[in-house]
């Protein structure tokens, strides 16, 4: 049974994603879509009498607080009180600048020993890392691995969905195509709880059975609510007029500006952009702590001028919505410069 706005953002959504991407499963949040993928790649192997019980992650990757989530997440302060009750996850670096052959030695290792159901990566930006950022042909060669090892690879596009990397996916940067992909946050503007995970043919042909044991048996109450559906297709209308997709272009660029500006700048240690993201790494002496006073202090910092940012340890970033205005853009970079000179 289904209802006509489900059926709506089905028919909508299904021609934005990469092509073999076939069917979507409901849900209600960012969590809850990663969980579903992660049981959904378990179980698929379950169903067919192969053993493969474990996930690949990157390290330092963060995918939600519910326990499949929480397992592939790696940041220690939002998953040390369970460890012991998680499912088992290996973690591999990212593949940043340098670090390319690394990771995908690494991912090798693993996939030889036919013990992992699915490597799950947040595409080309770690947002709670501190929006920390890798090239597409990099992700590319890793999805390669493990296609050819029969590995399903899972997009966690929570956070990169729906324009944040310039692109409508942070996969649409990719050659190679996810198995999964799990999409959330700005699916509805971020007005009301709603979270999808989509499947290709393959991993639904898995479950499809007159077993009913063969079921995936994952439902909520307020799954594919109507209520949410229509702001999922009321979001798809503004997202994708001429108006909104020039705001993000326009931020872009903006972004661009700005670093070459402040990247000249004594403190800065980093700086990156892709698509409304930027961040910026100040220069400390030894490793900050996530919640740290640092960090602290720069919150209070902004708080303080007016501004909502929310440093990760030395590392500000800026993720604005896509209708800021140009004032308001320049005065949060305005505050951060500030807060180089100023906070110490």
């Amino acid at each position: 049974f289904t209802h006509k706005p489900a059926q709506q953002v089905a028919e909508r959504l299904l021609p934005l994603l990469p092509s073999n991407q076939k069917k979507l499963f409901f849900s209600d949040n960012g969590s809850t879509a990663v969980e579903i993928a992660i049981k959904a790649a378990l179980q698929y192997f379950y169903n067919k009498g192969e053993k493969r019980t474990k996930i690949i992650a990157f390290e330092n990757g963060f995918h939600g607080d519910t326990f499949a989530a929480m397992a592939a997440s790696g940041i220690s302060f939002f998953t040390e009180a369970f460890r012991g009750s998680l499912i088992e996850v290996e973690r591999i670096p990212v593949p940043v600048e340098g670090k390319e052959a690394e990771s995908l030695a690494a991912l090798e290792q693993l996939i030889a020993t036919e013990a992992y159901a699915a490597f799950i990566f947040e595409p080309l930006v770690q947002g709670a890392a501190g929006m920390v950022m890798y090239q597409p042909e990099a992700l590319d060669s890793l999805i390669a691995i493990c296609k050819a090892h029969n590995v399903f690879t899972i997009s966690d596009e929570v956070m990169t969905g729906f324009g944040k990397t310039g692109k409508t996916f942070a996969c649409d940067y990719l050659s190679q195509q996810p198995d999964m992909m799990c999409l959330s946050k700005a699916l509805t503007g971020g007005t009301i709880p709603m979270a999808i995970t989509t499947f290709t043919q393959q991993i639904f042909d898995g479950f499809y059975s007159d077993d009913v044991n063969k079921a995936l048996f994952h439902g909520h109450t307020f799954t594919a609510n109507p209520t949410g559906c229509a702001a999922v297709l009321a979001s798809f209308d503004l997202l994708f007029t001429d108006a909104m997709q020039a705001n993000i272009q326009r931020v872009n660029a903006q972004h661009l500006d700005f670093k070459q500006r402040v990247e000249k700048h004594p403190r800065v240690k980093t700086t990156r952009v892709l698509g409304v993201i930027f961040a910026l790494e100040i220069t400390r002496n030894g490793a900050e702590e996530y919640y740290g006073g640092f960090r602290n202090r720069l919150y209070d910092f902004f708080l303080g001028k007016g501004v909502i940012m929310r440093p990760v340890g030395n590392i500000v970033y800026v993720l604005p919505p896509y209708i800021i205005s140009d004032e308001l853009l320049a005065q949060v970079y305005t505050v951060i410069e500030e807060a180089l000179e100023e906070v110490f």
